[in-house]
Parts: structure tokens; C-alpha cells; sequence
């Protein structure tokens, strides 16, 4: 497996043409928004391409045929990769295991407090949040008053997966740039370079799980993530006889990394389906014993179980239980 660098150190971005030109010509234009909220589905690139911007602006925003590349030797490239840039600063949800992961409220302190300092390069001052979604509501509150009252020549990028969760107040004072799912040769190109081990039909399985998503693709990659795949089709093919109690074994087991990516497959598969159904295709024999309408339902009521026992760790296997009751009906 040939891994891409992470976001801070990834030269390559796929896709997003149009995302970087708006960012491009807004920066150029001299007007450039104090906030931008980039939105798309994990692993969608939101992080490399608030990375991408956050080079590129540090440079003195170079021009070239390519939409905000600046090549890896760049002294700045460099000095980014390296965390050793005086002027950004990045903030991530803090948490391991069954801990709720979250931004805490000294680390937004210390972001409104970077930002109210002379730029030390004579440029600009940027702060990039990611999953900015996570932050306690003190966090959150101690942030607006930024966006209220921006410094002059400050950025912040915050890369959300969930911008609905964000507060209101924060999500007027941005500028919103939603990112869209790659195209399928996009996808199998970077799949190509990245899984050349991989038996072709396998890499199509993943491109088609992960929707045009390359992130996601490679988590499902580097886990179980196919094997996951094979296990949610099973588990709707054999409805109503579900074994609730082997299946929460299965997923919660050891570090209970496989129950996020299996309620993910599960409610994606479920919604395959009905779509397909609703347009008039083959519908799975599992889909017959309910109207769409309620099937629909307990797809939005697994996901947000399923969202809810990870966010707050409350007891994974007691929500296995409780969705394998929703999907027996």
C-alpha cells in the first residue's frame, strides 16, 4: 500500500477544481473572507485542500497553471510540513478510544490568541480547524467572537463533515464551500496508485463503498473494511433472523474499531436499495416486508444511534442490540 502523506504534507489534491479557483480568486481579489467553511462527506480531501490554501497563501500566493500548488521544496511546503510555521496554527479534536473526542476550550483560547498576533512573516495569519463540529459549546462561543470581530489579515478554514452540528451563529459569519465526491475515474486512478496490490475487483468494491470519498476508501482499506461491507449485505439478506448478540460481539470486539465503519455500510447499503427499489429496479427480498417509507425511517434511526453512541460513548453493543430490534421491525 502506497499511503498518501497526511493533509499537512500532501502535495496532491484529486478533484475540486472549482473549490480551489473560488479560493484562488477570492484570495487574488484582495477581499478575501476572514472565514471559510469547507463541508464534505470524511474523506472527501477537505483537510488537504484547507492545507493546500493555507501553503499557497503563506507563499505570497504564487501564480501558476495549477489552481494554489506550490511544489514541496518550496521553503514554506517545507517549513508547514514540518508543524515549524509561525504563522498556522491547527486545532483537532483531542480523545482516544471510548473518550469522547473533542476541541477543548483552551484550544480555542489559544487559536483567538494566535490570531490577534502580528503575522511573524509580514503575511497572513491562518488557523485551520478540523471537525470543527466537535467543539463544546464553550469552545464554540469563545471562537464567534473572532468571527465577529476578525483581525486584519486572518484566515480560518475550519473542514467540517457535519456542518449542520455547527453553531448557527458560526455557520452565518463563513463562507461555505461544499466538496463533492470525486468521479469514478478519479477514484480509480488514485486507488490504483495508492492499493497497486489489489486485485482490481476489490478496488472497485471500495471506490463504489466509498462514494467518491479517497479518505474513506482507504480506511476501509487499512481495516476491515470489505469484510465489514460482506458482513452489513449479509446481515440485511438474512432479515428478520438476525443473531444480535454474535453481531455485536463481531463489531465491538477488541477496540471496537469495526462498529462505526459497519452501521456506515449497513444504512448506505439499506439506502442503495430503496433508491433502487423506488426507481423501480430489483429490490432486495429483505426490502418486500415493509414500505419504503418505514424502511426509510429505521435507516435515519440506525444512523443516528449509531452517531450517537460513538459521539458520546455510551455502550456500543446495547445500540447493536437496539438496531438489529429496529431492523427486525
Amino acid at each position: 500500500m502506497s499511503l498518501p502523506p497526511e493533509p499537512r504534507a500532501n502535495p496532491d489534491l484529486v478533484g475540486h477544481g472549482e473549490a480551489q479557483r473560488q479560493l484562488e480568486a477570492a484570495a487574488r481579489s484582495g477581499r478575501l473572507h476572514h472565514a471559510w467553511l469547507l463541508a464534505g462527506a470524511p474523506g472527501i480531501g477537505k483537510a488537504t485542500l484547507a492545507w493546500r490554501f493555507a501553503r499557497w497563501l503563506l507563499a505570497d500566493m504564487p501564480r501558476g497553471e495549477v489552481p494554489l500548488h506550490l511544489p514541496p521544496g518550496h521553503p514554506v511546503f517545507r517549513r508547514v510540513a514540518a508543524g515549524a510555521h509561525a504563522d498556522v496554527l491547527a486545532l483537532t479534536p483531542g480523545g482516544e478510544g471510548r473518550k469522547r473526542r473533542t476541541i477543548a476550550v483552551e484550544d480555542a483560547r489559544e487559536a483567538v490568541r494566535f490570531l490577534t498576533l502580528t503575522p511573524a512573516e509580514g503575511g497572513w495569519r491562518v488557523v485551520l480547524i478540523d471537525e470543527p463540529e466537535t467543539m463544546e459549546a464553550a469552545s464554540a462561543n469563545t471562537l464567534l467572537k473572532t468571527l465577529e470581530e476578525p483581525n486584519r489579515r486572518t484566515v480560518l478554514l475550519l473542514a467540517s463533515s457535519a456542518p449542520g452540528r455547527l453553531l448557527p451563529t458560526i455557520r452565518s459569519r463563513c463562507r461555505r464551500l461544499d466538496l463533492f465526491p470525486l468521479d469514478a475515474p478519479e477514484m480509480e486512478g488514485l486507488l490504483a496508485r495508492w492499493l497497486p496490490d489489489l486485485p482490481g475487483e476489490d478496488r472497485g468494491r471500495l471506490a463504489r463503498l466509498a462514494e467518491g470519498a479517497p479518505g474513506r476508501a482507504l480506511l476501509l482499506a487499512e481495516g476491515e473494511g470489505v469484510e465489514l461491507a460482506k458482513l452489513a449485505e449479509k446481515t440485511l439478506a438474512s432479515l428478520p433472523r438476525i443473531d444480535a448478540l454474535a453481531l455485536a460481539d463481531r463489531i465491538t470486539g477488541k477496540d471496537g474499531a469495526g462498529f462505526a465503519p459497519f452501521f456506515a455500510l449497513l444504512t448506505r447499503a439499506m439506502q442503495a436499495a430503496l433508491r433502487e427499489a423506488a426507481a423501480g429496479g430489483g429490490a432486495e427480498g429483505w426490502v418486500a416486508a415493509r414500505p419504503l417509507g418505514a424502511w426509510a425511517e429505521a435507516a435515519a434511526e440506525i444512523a443516528r444511534l449509531a452517531e450517537t453512541a460513538e459521539r458520546l460513548s455510551l455502550d456500543r453493543r446495547q445500540a447493536v442490540i437496539e438496531a438489529m430490534r429496529l431492523l427486525r421491525g
